[in-house]
């Protein structure tokens, strides 16, 4: 037996389930799991904050469409989806060219002085800063009550959530796409490639050319809380060159190596050595020793070579939909792409200018 719909996803990270719920107002729609729960890679293993300076001119143009309804989310959650946080970025000489490049055109930053930064994060070593910058408007994302917001609101609009389903045979035929999974197969006119670093896998399995997808290894410490300190309103406080960053989280210390290794995609799982020399790092610009780990895990961040989501139809296969490469910005742009998804699917306009519609599309490499 073959289910029919309107929109076919492929993926039920925040990606998928978002622009699924988008379009399920006007669409019938089907989501398509491969895992026994949605968000289980790239989504439930977020560092959970949103940052409106974090990545280029494109991806700051879907922060800031985003932020509205990170704020009031409607219809995904009762109460904002953001609490303070604030970032705290430090330089020490050698990076102070890396801390000029991050500010420029940034939207509320504020320069800081080195004895200010330490103040705001008190086990940071001011021999080792040289300048700093504070964006106190960025703030942690509920990402659990944002994914099963989003969840909730694609069902109450009668699409589908299939979990168990990778798929294993895709096919187009009669202007429609076909997708054999163990659950079953799901046919309609539209097929989003949302599915993380497996996108290029699923367009290959397609027939649809890849768009050069490198899934990159990030991994995640959770250290205890420093003696003697309450980190509870700590900024996340990160290295201009990002050479790791730390935040509170839950009452510890989570810290970041800030790696991008590339891998294949994969369950992944974090390198022994790439934490260690991580800690390393963290540890000399610090006045505290890492005494234990408590918890450690890795998730993956997947790019195209310009380092901006792919988004929108396929140049060359029809109703092939890109909704991928959102790298380390899936969590803060989900909402401005997921409502960009719902406007190109179903032709309407988008609140997004046209310059940045054509820098997220795959229409893009066409022209390589």
């Amino acid at each position: 037996m073959t289910t029919t719909s309107d929109i076919l996803v492929i993926g039920g990270g925040i990606a998928g389930i978002s622009a699924a719920a988008e379009l399920s107002a006007d669409a019938s729609v089907t989501v398509l799991e491969t895992e026994d729960a949605i968000g289980y890679h790239s989504s439930g293993r977020s560092a959970a904050i949103f940052i409106r300076n974090y990545g280029n001119a494109t991806l700051r143009a879907l922060n800031a469409l985003a932020e509205p309804v990170l704020r009031e989310p409607e219809g995904i959650s009762e109460n904002s989806l953001l609490s303070p946080r604030g970032e705290l970025m430090f330089a020490a000489e050698d990076e102070l060219a890396a801390l000029e490049s991050y500010l420029e055109g940034a939207e509320g930053m504020e320069r800081i002085s080195p004895d200010q930064a330490v103040q705001l994060v008190p086990i940071l070593r001011r021999d080792k800063i040289a300048a700093a910058a504070m964006e106190r408007n960025a703030q942690d994302i509920d990402v659990d009550r944002m994914l099963q917001g989003y969840a909730r609101l694609l069902r109450q609009r009668n699409g589908r959530i299939i979990t168990n389903a990778p798929a294993r045979k895709i096919t187009f035929s009669h202007g429609k796409w076909n997708v054999e999974t163990p659950a079953g197969n799901f046919q309609a006119p539209v097929l989003i490639n949302a599915a993380g670093a497996w996108a290029d896998v699923v367009a290959d399995m397609a027939g649809v050319r890849k768009v050069g997808l490198s899934p990159m290894r990030r991994s995640a410490i959770l250290l205890p809380s420093p003696p003697d300190h309450d980190i509870t309103n700590w900024p996340l406080f990160v290295t201009a060159s990002e050479q790791w960053y730390a935040k509170p989280e839950a009452g510890k210390l989570f810290v970041s190596p800030a790696d991008e290794d590339p891998v294949e995609p994969h369950d992944a799982w974090p390198d022994d050595m790439v934490m260690a020399e991580g800690l390393d790092r963290f540890e000399k610009a610090v006045t505290i020793p890492v005494t234990r780990v408590e918890k450690s895990w890795a998730g993956l961040r997947s790019f195209v070579a310009d380092r901006t989501p792919v988004v929108g139809f396929d140049g060359e296969a029809d109703g092939f939909f890109w909704l991928a490469g959102q790298g380390g910005y899936g969590m803060q742009t989900a909402p401005a792409l997921a409502s960009l998804s719902a406007a190109l699917c179903l032709g309407r306009s988008s609140l997004l200018p046209s310059n940045i519609i054509s820098a997220l599309s795959p229409k893009r490499f066409l022209q390589l």
